[in-house]
């Protein structure tokens, strides 16, 4: 029986028996959690990569350094600053790993969203069809009241990912956050944007949630939020809905958003925007 790439990654990951494999195992481990929908791939004489509407990264290992490399990572917010290697070359960007040394979860995860959204709104220069022509950079997508992307609608991951990576400065992270609980939490979710705003729900049962960027604060939007414990604070003028709004420096209860999201998930949600 042919092997899965996987399952020969997970082969090539055990082979390697020290610091390397183990390094190799948690960058894998943190794709995975920020792409649900991620496809592994073995490529270019064995070598593993990660691809979501495109490559997103690669994962190679050699004697002194474990290197992931972003094919479009010129073009990515990199924020921390994760990306310390290929700096000089004109799209593509590297983290080169070294033995004791570990990489910012948190915002690897947000590279990684960044570049399924990247891949997702053609975000590698268009090509014209005109021989000779300069490719034209896809345009970043407009920020309306409050700084909310203006992001066309659509079903799926990869819509609800390039308005995360649209959301301005502190929300992005936010927006990412959220996105992994949410997705972690209600493990048969569906996503959508509608009028500028990521839908999350469960086929069959309509929509439980939405996301939306306001001047000083991320709004999440429980459509059922009367029939969950404890209270969601925040009112609403539509009387089964209640918010949560997140602020600039806020620490988020993950534990408690997550109990909301599963609580959420199990009740007949709203179809209106279907």
């Amino acid at each position: 029986m042919t092997k899965s790439a996987s399952e020969l990654i997970d082969k090539q990951i055990a082979k390697l028996g020290d610091w390397r494999g183990a390094a190799l195992a948690r960058m894998r481990k943190l794709i995975r959690e920020a792409d649900p929908e991620v496809v592994e791939e073995l490529k270019w004489m064995g070598t593993p990569v990660w691809t979501h509407g495109g490559n997103l990264c690669t994962g190679e290992t050699y004697k002194a350094v474990v290197k992931l490399t972003f094919p479009t990572g010129a073009s990515l917010p990199d924020p921390k600053k994760l990306f310390n290697s290929g700096l000089e070359g004109k799209t593509r960007r590297a983290i080169d790993i070294r033995e004791g040394e570990t990489v910012d979860a948190s915002a690897f995860k947000a590279l990684i969203r960044a570049a399924v959204a990247h891949n997702a709104t053609g975000g590698k220069a268009a090509r014209s069809s005109a021989k000779g022509a300069k490719p034209k950079a896809a345009a970043k997508p407009k920020l309306l009241s409050g700084g909310n992307p203006q992001i066309a609608k659509g079903d799926g991951d990869a819509p609800v990912q390039a308005y995360i990576a649209a959301m301005p400065g502190w929300k992005r992270e936010v927006g990412a956050r959220l996105d992994a609980l949410i997705t972690r939490s209600a493990p048969k979710v569906q996503k959508a944007v509608k009028w500028n705003s990521p839908f999350y729900g469960v086929e069959g049962q309509g929509w439980f949630l939405a996301i939306h960027c306001f001047a000083k604060f991320v709004r999440v939007g429980f459509f059922k939020g009367t029939s969950l414990k404890p209270l969601p604070p925040g009112e609403s003028k539509t009387p089964e809905t209640r918010y949560f709004d997140i602020r600039e420096d806020e620490k988020l209860d993950e534990k408690q958003f997550a109990s909301w999201i599963r609580q959420a998930a199990a009740l007949p949600g709203w179809s209106g925007g279907r």
